[in-house]
C-alpha cells in the first residue's frame, strides 16, 4: 500500500507544459521589426523623390522648346480621294464636323 500512494508520476508529453511555449517572437519585437522596415522604406522613398526632383530640375534648366519644330498638317484630300476613303471607312464626316465623337 505504501508503494502505490507515494509514487511520483512522471509527466507525460501532454502534462509537461513544455510544448505550449510560443516559438515566434513576442508582439513587441514584431512591431519593432515592422517599424524598422517602414523607416528603411521611408528613407528609400525620400532618396527616390530627391532623384526625381533633380531630374525634373535638370530637364527644366536644360531647356527644351518647341521652336523650330514643324507640326504635321493634315493632308487635304481631293473630292475623289475623300469619296474613296469614305467608302473604305477611313474617314468619318460626322466626326470631322464635330457632331459625333
Amino acid at each position: 500500500m505504501d508503494e502505490e500512494e507515494e509514487k511520483p508520476q512522471e509527466p507525460t508529453a501532454e502534462d509537461s507544459r513544455e510544448g505550449d511555449k510560443p516559438t515566434s517572437t513576442p508582439i513587441i519585437n514584431q512591431a519593432n521589426e515592422a517599424a524598422e522596415r517602414l523607416e528603411k522604406a521611408t528613407i528609400r522613398m525620400d532618396e527616390s523623390l530627391t532623384r526625381q526632383e533633380q531630374i525634373i530640375a535638370s530637364n527644366k534648366l536644360g531647356g527644351t522648346t518647341e521652336a523650330g519644330l514643324m507640326q504635321e498638317t493634315p493632308k487635304v484630300l481631293s473630292d475623289t480621294e475623300y469619296a474613296e476613303a469614305l467608302q473604305r471607312g477611313e474617314v468619318n464626316p460626322l466626326k470631322e464636323d464635330g457632331i459625333f465623337k
